[in-house]
Protein backbone atom coordinates (compact mmCIF):
# COMPACT_ATOMS: atom_id res chain seq x y z
CA UNK A 1 0.00 0.00 0.00
CA UNK A 2 1.16 3.24 -0.38
CA UNK A 3 1.61 5.55 2.73
CA UNK A 4 3.18 9.34 3.63
CA UNK A 5 5.94 8.55 6.21
CA UNK A 6 7.65 11.38 8.13
CA UNK A 7 10.84 10.16 8.58
CA UNK A 8 12.51 13.35 10.52
CA UNK A 9 10.92 15.94 12.36
CA UNK A 10 10.13 19.46 9.98
CA UNK A 11 10.83 17.46 7.08
CA UNK A 12 8.14 16.66 4.31
CA UNK A 13 6.15 13.61 4.11
CA UNK A 14 7.30 11.19 1.71
CA UNK A 15 5.15 8.61 0.19
CA UNK A 16 6.60 5.13 -0.08
CA UNK A 17 5.22 1.47 -0.95
CA UNK A 18 5.27 -0.51 2.52
CA UNK A 19 3.44 -4.15 3.13
CA UNK A 20 -0.20 -3.67 3.37
CA UNK A 21 -0.56 -4.00 7.44
CA UNK A 22 -2.48 -7.37 8.82
CA UNK A 23 -5.24 -7.09 11.96
CA UNK A 24 -4.42 -9.14 15.20
CA UNK A 25 -6.55 -10.07 17.67
CA UNK A 26 -9.54 -7.94 18.56
CA UNK A 27 -8.58 -5.27 15.77
CA UNK A 28 -9.77 -4.19 12.05
CA UNK A 29 -8.02 -3.68 9.13
CA UNK A 30 -10.18 -0.49 7.36
CA UNK A 31 -9.48 0.39 3.60
CA UNK A 32 -9.09 4.29 4.30
CA UNK A 33 -11.39 6.11 2.29
CA UNK A 34 -10.36 9.78 3.83
CA UNK A 35 -8.52 10.70 6.44
CA UNK A 36 -8.42 14.19 8.32
CA UNK A 37 -6.03 16.98 8.49
CA UNK A 38 -5.39 17.70 11.82
CA UNK A 39 -3.14 20.36 14.03
CA UNK A 40 -2.25 17.91 16.06
CA UNK A 41 -0.42 16.17 13.60
CA UNK A 42 1.19 19.20 12.58
CA UNK A 43 3.10 19.47 15.95
CA UNK A 44 4.51 16.31 15.70
CA UNK A 45 5.91 17.90 11.97
CA UNK A 46 7.00 20.19 13.69
CA UNK A 47 8.37 18.76 17.00
CA UNK A 48 6.58 20.88 19.07
CA UNK A 49 5.05 17.03 20.41
CA UNK A 50 7.54 14.41 21.30
CA UNK A 51 6.43 11.46 18.85
CA UNK A 52 8.79 8.54 17.64
CA UNK A 53 10.25 8.73 13.60
CA UNK A 54 9.60 7.32 10.96
CA UNK A 55 5.97 7.42 11.38
CA UNK A 56 2.61 7.36 9.93
CA UNK A 57 0.30 10.25 10.96
CA UNK A 58 -3.43 11.03 10.45
CA UNK A 59 -6.07 9.63 13.30
CA UNK A 60 -9.47 10.77 11.64
CA UNK A 61 -10.52 8.48 9.13
CA UNK A 62 -13.88 7.21 7.37
CA UNK A 63 -13.54 3.66 5.14
CA UNK A 64 -14.51 0.03 4.28
CA UNK A 65 -13.73 -3.19 6.52
CA UNK A 66 -11.10 -4.80 4.88
CA UNK A 67 -10.38 -7.68 7.53
CA UNK A 68 -11.05 -8.82 10.60
CA UNK A 69 -8.56 -9.84 13.39
CA UNK A 70 -8.98 -12.92 15.51
CA UNK A 71 -12.43 -12.42 17.92
CA UNK A 72 -13.53 -9.50 16.04
CA UNK A 73 -17.81 -10.34 15.37
CA UNK A 74 -20.43 -7.73 14.44
CA UNK A 75 -19.03 -5.76 11.40
CA UNK A 76 -18.86 -7.80 7.94
CA UNK A 77 -16.37 -6.87 5.00
CA UNK A 78 -17.03 -3.90 2.92
CA UNK A 79 -19.22 -2.44 5.50
CA UNK A 80 -18.57 1.72 5.89
CA UNK A 81 -16.85 2.34 9.31
CA UNK A 82 -15.45 5.35 10.99
CA UNK A 83 -12.12 5.58 13.36
CA UNK A 84 -11.59 7.61 16.62
CA UNK A 85 -8.51 8.85 17.53
CA UNK A 86 -8.81 7.39 20.95
CA UNK A 87 -8.23 3.74 20.66
CA UNK A 88 -9.05 2.50 24.04
CA UNK A 89 -7.64 -0.43 25.11
CA UNK A 90 -10.91 -1.45 27.18
CA UNK A 91 -8.94 -3.09 29.98
CA UNK A 92 -7.26 -0.51 31.75
CA UNK A 93 -8.32 1.15 35.23
CA UNK A 94 -9.78 4.54 33.29
CA UNK A 95 -11.79 2.03 31.01
CA UNK A 96 -13.05 -0.13 33.21
CA UNK A 97 -15.02 3.46 34.94
CA UNK A 98 -16.03 4.48 31.14
CA UNK A 99 -13.61 7.43 31.05
CA UNK A 100 -11.99 6.04 27.13
CA UNK A 101 -10.95 9.26 27.15
CA UNK A 102 -8.17 8.69 29.72
CA UNK A 103 -7.15 5.03 28.73
CA UNK A 104 -3.48 4.83 30.20
CA UNK A 105 -2.75 2.30 27.15
CA UNK A 106 -3.55 4.76 24.94
CA UNK A 107 -1.35 7.23 25.86
CA UNK A 108 1.54 4.95 27.21
CA UNK A 109 1.68 2.38 24.28
CA UNK A 110 0.31 4.63 21.14
CA UNK A 111 0.54 8.46 22.13
CA UNK A 112 4.61 7.83 23.71
CA UNK A 113 5.68 4.76 21.51
CA UNK A 114 3.57 4.64 18.69
CA UNK A 115 2.48 1.47 19.18
CA UNK A 116 -0.72 -1.08 19.63
CA UNK A 117 -1.15 -2.66 22.61
CA UNK A 118 0.88 -5.66 22.32
CA UNK A 119 3.88 -3.43 22.02
CA UNK A 120 4.27 -3.70 18.43
CA UNK A 121 3.84 -1.50 15.73
CA UNK A 122 1.25 -2.96 12.80
CA UNK A 123 3.49 -1.01 10.10
CA UNK A 124 7.17 -1.97 8.35
CA UNK A 125 9.15 -0.92 5.55
CA UNK A 126 9.77 -3.93 2.97
CA UNK A 127 13.27 -4.53 4.96
CA UNK A 128 11.43 -5.24 8.36
CA UNK A 129 11.77 -2.03 9.76
CA UNK A 130 9.39 -0.11 11.86
CA UNK A 131 7.07 2.70 11.29
CA UNK A 132 5.47 3.95 14.28
CA UNK A 133 1.72 4.82 14.21
CA UNK A 134 0.20 7.99 15.48
CA UNK A 135 -3.34 6.45 16.24
CA UNK A 136 -3.86 4.30 13.34
CA UNK A 137 -1.49 5.97 10.99
CA UNK A 138 -4.33 7.01 8.68
CA UNK A 139 -2.34 8.83 6.28
CA UNK A 140 -2.09 5.67 4.26
CA UNK A 141 -4.87 3.32 1.67
CA UNK A 142 -5.06 1.17 4.98
CA UNK A 143 -4.97 0.98 8.72
CA UNK A 144 -5.50 -1.09 11.66
CA UNK A 145 -7.62 0.35 14.60
CA UNK A 146 -8.72 -1.82 17.48
CA UNK A 147 -12.16 -2.91 17.26
CA UNK A 148 -13.09 -0.56 20.29
CA UNK A 149 -12.30 2.42 18.13
CA UNK A 150 -14.59 1.55 15.18
CA UNK A 151 -18.39 2.34 14.65
CA UNK A 152 -20.73 1.75 11.38
CA UNK A 153 -21.32 4.74 9.37
CA UNK A 154 -24.75 4.59 7.64
CA UNK A 155 -25.48 5.87 4.47
CA UNK A 156 -27.14 8.95 5.19
CA UNK A 157 -23.74 9.81 6.42
CA UNK A 158 -21.54 11.68 3.89
CA UNK A 159 -18.70 8.65 3.26
CA UNK A 160 -15.52 11.11 2.58
CA UNK A 161 -16.50 13.47 4.76
CA UNK A 162 -17.11 11.48 7.65
CA UNK A 163 -13.71 10.59 8.54
CA UNK A 164 -14.02 14.28 10.69
CA UNK A 165 -16.43 12.32 12.84
CA UNK A 166 -13.35 10.68 14.24
CA UNK A 167 -11.69 13.60 16.11
CA UNK A 168 -13.01 17.11 14.84
CA UNK A 169 -16.50 16.41 15.76
CA UNK A 170 -15.75 13.53 18.09
CA UNK A 171 -13.63 16.25 20.24
CA UNK A 172 -15.90 18.97 20.01
CA UNK A 173 -18.98 16.87 21.86
CA UNK A 174 -16.45 15.64 23.98
CA UNK A 175 -15.79 18.64 25.06
CA UNK A 176 -19.20 20.05 24.92
CA UNK A 177 -20.78 17.15 26.84
CA UNK A 178 -18.19 15.88 29.31
CA UNK A 179 -16.63 18.68 29.60
CA UNK A 180 -18.86 21.30 30.01
CA UNK A 181 -21.69 19.81 30.65
CA UNK A 182 -23.41 22.17 28.73
CA UNK A 183 -27.52 22.50 28.89
CA UNK A 184 -29.51 24.10 27.18
CA UNK A 185 -29.98 27.98 26.77
CA UNK A 186 -26.48 28.59 28.39
CA UNK A 187 -24.52 30.98 26.56
CA UNK A 188 -20.88 29.66 24.92
CA UNK A 189 -18.20 31.50 23.70
CA UNK A 190 -15.65 29.83 21.07
CA UNK A 191 -12.13 30.60 21.00
CA UNK A 192 -10.57 29.96 17.45
CA UNK A 193 -13.09 28.41 14.55
CA UNK A 194 -11.17 25.59 12.82
CA UNK A 195 -11.96 22.31 12.44
CA UNK A 196 -12.60 21.42 16.36
CA UNK A 197 -13.90 25.01 16.56
CA UNK A 198 -16.33 24.97 14.14
CA UNK A 199 -17.40 21.90 15.56
CA UNK A 200 -18.03 22.72 18.79
CA UNK A 201 -20.64 25.94 17.54
CA UNK A 202 -22.72 23.78 15.70
CA UNK A 203 -22.80 20.55 18.36
CA UNK A 204 -23.84 23.70 21.04
CA UNK A 205 -26.39 24.77 18.45
CA UNK A 206 -27.58 21.35 18.74
CA UNK A 207 -27.50 21.45 22.24
CA UNK A 208 -29.69 24.66 22.56
CA UNK A 209 -27.01 27.05 23.46
CA UNK A 210 -27.75 30.58 23.50
CA UNK A 211 -25.99 33.30 22.41
CA UNK A 212 -22.92 31.51 20.76
CA UNK A 213 -20.55 33.71 20.56
CA UNK A 214 -17.18 32.78 17.50
CA UNK A 215 -14.26 34.60 17.67
CA UNK A 216 -10.82 34.60 15.41
CA UNK A 217 -8.53 36.61 14.14
CA UNK A 218 -9.80 35.74 10.27
CA UNK A 219 -13.10 37.09 9.03
CA UNK A 220 -13.42 34.54 6.70
CA UNK A 221 -13.23 31.88 9.40
CA UNK A 222 -15.69 34.25 11.21
CA UNK A 223 -18.73 34.19 8.40
CA UNK A 224 -18.15 30.35 8.31
CA UNK A 225 -18.73 29.88 12.17
CA UNK A 226 -22.33 31.53 11.16
CA UNK A 227 -23.37 29.19 8.88
CA UNK A 228 -22.72 26.28 11.47
CA UNK A 229 -25.12 28.42 14.40
CA UNK A 230 -22.92 31.31 15.25
CA UNK A 231 -25.08 34.08 16.43
CA UNK A 232 -22.40 36.70 17.13
CA UNK A 233 -18.69 37.22 15.74
CA UNK A 234 -15.64 38.77 17.68
CA UNK A 235 -12.44 39.76 15.77
CA UNK A 236 -10.00 39.02 17.88
CA UNK A 237 -7.58 40.73 16.01
CA UNK A 238 -9.90 44.35 16.07
CA UNK A 239 -11.62 43.98 19.37
CA UNK A 240 -11.01 43.42 23.27
CA UNK A 241 -12.39 39.29 23.73
CA UNK A 242 -13.51 39.83 27.24
CA UNK A 243 -14.93 43.26 26.31
CA UNK A 244 -17.29 42.51 23.54
CA UNK A 245 -18.30 39.36 24.89
CA UNK A 246 -19.69 41.04 28.17
CA UNK A 247 -21.31 43.37 25.93
CA UNK A 248 -23.28 40.53 24.06
CA UNK A 249 -23.96 39.10 27.13
CA UNK A 250 -25.16 41.76 29.36
CA UNK A 251 -22.12 42.79 31.22
CA UNK A 252 -21.61 39.50 32.88
CA UNK A 253 -19.52 36.87 30.22
CA UNK A 254 -20.66 33.52 29.20
CA UNK A 255 -21.54 30.46 30.74
CA UNK A 256 -18.97 28.70 28.83
CA UNK A 257 -15.83 29.56 27.09
CA UNK A 258 -14.19 26.94 25.06
CA UNK A 259 -10.68 27.43 24.24
CA UNK A 260 -9.24 25.44 20.27
CA UNK A 261 -6.43 25.90 19.10
CA UNK A 262 -3.52 25.75 21.84
CA UNK A 263 -2.04 29.07 22.27
CA UNK A 264 -1.49 30.79 25.80
CA UNK A 265 -2.92 34.06 24.32
CA UNK A 266 -6.21 32.31 23.82
CA UNK A 267 -6.21 30.21 26.33
CA UNK A 268 -6.32 33.32 28.29
CA UNK A 269 -8.70 35.05 26.81
CA UNK A 270 -11.46 32.42 26.97
CA UNK A 271 -10.63 32.30 31.08
CA UNK A 272 -11.30 36.08 30.60
CA UNK A 273 -14.88 35.43 28.56
CA UNK A 274 -16.31 33.45 31.29
CA UNK A 275 -19.00 35.04 33.80
CA UNK A 276 -18.43 34.90 37.50
CA UNK A 277 -18.83 30.78 37.88
CA UNK A 278 -18.82 29.62 35.20
CA UNK A 279 -16.52 27.31 32.56
CA UNK A 280 -13.39 27.68 30.51
CA UNK A 281 -12.56 24.07 28.68
CA UNK A 282 -9.39 23.84 27.28
CA UNK A 283 -9.49 21.68 23.98
CA UNK A 284 -6.48 22.70 22.13
CA UNK A 285 -3.34 21.29 22.05
CA UNK A 286 -0.31 23.17 22.85
CA UNK A 287 3.70 22.97 22.50
CA UNK A 288 5.40 20.77 24.92
CA UNK A 289 5.78 23.22 27.85
CA UNK A 290 3.73 25.92 26.76
CA UNK A 291 2.04 27.66 30.14
CA UNK A 292 -0.35 30.73 30.14
CA UNK A 293 -1.55 32.89 33.33
CA UNK A 294 -3.95 33.05 35.28
CA UNK A 295 -5.37 35.38 37.46
CA UNK A 296 -5.68 33.37 40.86
CA UNK A 297 -7.66 35.67 43.10
CA UNK A 298 -10.94 35.78 40.44
CA UNK A 299 -10.41 31.88 39.90
CA UNK A 300 -10.71 31.59 43.46
CA UNK A 301 -13.35 34.66 44.28
CA UNK A 302 -15.47 34.12 41.73
CA UNK A 303 -15.65 30.28 41.32
CA UNK A 304 -14.30 30.37 37.92
CA UNK A 305 -13.52 26.56 36.61
CA UNK A 306 -10.51 25.37 33.99
CA UNK A 307 -11.43 22.15 32.49
CA UNK A 308 -9.20 20.04 30.34
CA UNK A 309 -10.88 18.11 27.70
CA UNK A 310 -8.87 15.48 25.53
CA UNK A 311 -11.58 13.84 22.71
CA UNK A 312 -14.12 11.87 24.10
CA UNK A 313 -15.29 8.54 25.76
CA UNK A 314 -14.95 6.55 22.38
CA UNK A 315 -17.65 3.65 23.14
CA UNK A 316 -20.38 5.71 24.00
CA UNK A 317 -19.73 9.28 22.71
CA UNK A 318 -18.74 8.38 19.08
CA UNK A 319 -21.96 6.17 18.62
CA UNK A 320 -23.68 9.56 19.82
CA UNK A 321 -21.75 11.65 16.84
CA UNK A 322 -22.85 9.63 14.47
CA UNK A 323 -26.06 9.47 15.26
CA UNK A 324 -25.80 12.84 15.62
CA UNK A 325 -24.67 12.85 12.21
CA UNK A 326 -27.52 11.13 10.99
CA UNK A 327 -30.50 12.70 12.09
CA UNK A 328 -28.73 15.93 10.50
CA UNK A 329 -28.27 17.53 13.98
CA UNK A 330 -24.70 18.03 12.71
CA UNK A 331 -23.40 18.52 9.24
CA UNK A 332 -20.11 16.69 8.64
CA UNK A 333 -19.92 17.96 5.15
CA UNK A 334 -20.02 21.77 5.34
CA UNK A 335 -17.23 22.11 7.51
CA UNK A 336 -14.62 20.16 4.82
CA UNK A 337 -13.43 22.93 2.66
CA UNK A 338 -10.49 21.43 0.83
CA UNK A 339 -9.94 17.99 -0.40
CA UNK A 340 -6.49 16.51 -1.49
CA UNK A 341 -5.15 13.41 -2.52
CA UNK A 342 -2.64 11.60 -0.79
CA UNK A 343 0.35 12.42 -3.22
CA UNK A 344 -0.63 16.34 -1.78
CA UNK A 345 -0.23 15.85 1.88
CA UNK A 346 2.53 18.43 1.94
CA UNK A 347 0.08 20.34 0.15
CA UNK A 348 -2.81 20.06 2.37
CA UNK A 349 -0.13 20.53 5.76
CA UNK A 350 1.99 23.23 4.52
CA UNK A 351 -1.68 24.93 4.14
CA UNK A 352 -2.87 23.87 7.43
CA UNK A 353 0.76 25.57 9.03
CA UNK A 354 -0.43 28.56 7.04
CA UNK A 355 -3.66 29.13 8.68
CA UNK A 356 -5.29 28.87 5.22
CA UNK A 357 -7.77 26.00 6.21
CA UNK A 358 -11.35 27.37 6.74
CA UNK A 359 -12.59 24.14 8.52
CA UNK A 360 -11.42 20.80 8.39
CA UNK A 361 -9.26 19.92 4.98
CA UNK A 362 -9.42 15.92 3.88
CA UNK A 363 -7.12 14.17 2.45
CA UNK A 364 -8.84 11.43 0.02
CA UNK A 365 -7.32 7.92 -0.91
Amino acid sequence: MKAAVLQRIGESFVIEDIPRPEPRDGEVLIKVRACGVCHTDLHVVKGEVNFPMPCVLGHEISGTVGALGPGVSGLEIGQKVVGSFIMPCGRCYYCARGQDDLCENFFAYNRLQGKLYDGDTRLRRPDGSPIWMYSMGGLAEFAVVPITGVHPLPDEVPFEEAAILGCAVFTAYGAIRNGADLRGGESVAVVATGGVGSNLIQIARAFGASPIVAIDVRDDKLEAARTLGATHLVNAAREDVATRVREITGGRGVDVAFEAIGRAETFVQAVAAVRDGGRAVMVGIAPTGVTAPVEITRLVRRAVRIIGSYGARTRTDLPAVVRLARVGAIDVARPVTRRYSLDQVNDAYGALNRGEIVGRAIVVM
